[in-house]
């Protein structure tokens, strides 16, 4: 068995999606790609689902042209538009914290790069992903095409801290821009035993928080779970300046 058979089966195993086009890249900085995993690893993060599809998605194609040799060191990257694709470590923790399941439905606040879409796609059946800048948006929609993706994909231009109440309630909500606190419609649109995973705080530093929302549908449980940067999230529940 070779070794674009063995990731197939392990897909399968793993109930995770792969794509033709995903493959395609899996001799590109394999070794980058390698130790990027095992940096992941070493500081504790175990789902398998989320450490398979972070080893084969091709996270050099969703960067500038400029930082393709630094794609797989751990620390974040400017995409443009003062937006960043988060370091893989950030990446990985938040997913795995959304524990999340094929048959999941998740919105994703913040498409950015697109990479971080990719993984919860492969991952989940469907992703709703709100980008409040427009350029972003239908540069991550190309690349996510490409690899053939985007099949489970909804792409949205808009004020992400309002959520998308058209494809509501769902299973998961994966924030990746800071706001002041959890903006309300997003608690409104999480399912009841949901789970988002938001950083919270003040525009410089904030906390990571997972949001557990309760079965009376009324209020919610919130985890810290560690100190976190993120670019300030825009829109109605976001930051004012």
């Amino acid at each position: 068995m070779d070794k674009k058979e063995r990731i197939i089966q392990r897909a399968a195993e793993l109930s995770v999606r792969i794509t033709e086009n995903i493959l395609k890249h899996l001799d590109e900085f394999e070794e980058d790609r390698k130790k990027m995993i095992e940096i992941i690893e070493s500081r504790g993060v175990k789902d398998q689902r989320v450490l398979f599809a972070m080893n084969i998605i091709p996270r050099h194609i969703f960067v500038p042209s400029k930082y393709v040799p630094f794609a797989y060191e751990d620390s974040p990257l400017e995409i443009g538009l003062g937006q960043t694709i988060s370091q893989p470590y950030i990446t990985a923790f938040m997913t795995e914290h959304l524990e999340i399941s094929e048959s999941n439905k998740v919105l994703e606040i913040g498409t950015g790069s697109g990479y971080h879409t990719a993984i919860l796609s492969m991952l989940c059946s469907k992703v709703i992903t709100v980008e409040y800048e427009k350029s972003l948006s239908e540069k991550a929609k190309k690349i996510l095409d490409y690899l053939g993706l985007s099949d489970n994909m909804v792409f949205v231009v808009g004020d992400g801290s309002t959520g998308f109440e058209e494809q509501a309630p769902y299973d998961r909500i994966c924030v990746s821009s800071a706001t002041p606190d959890v903006p309300p419609p997003l608690i409104e649109q999480l399912k009841e035993k949901g789970i988002m995973i938001i950083p919270t705080g003040d525009p410089e530093e904030q906390i990571l928080c997972k949001i557990i929302k309760e079965t009376n549908g009324k209020g919610f449980t919130k985890q810290e779970l560690c100190g976190c940067r993120f670019v300030k999230m825009k829109g109605k529940y976001g930051f004012k300046d």
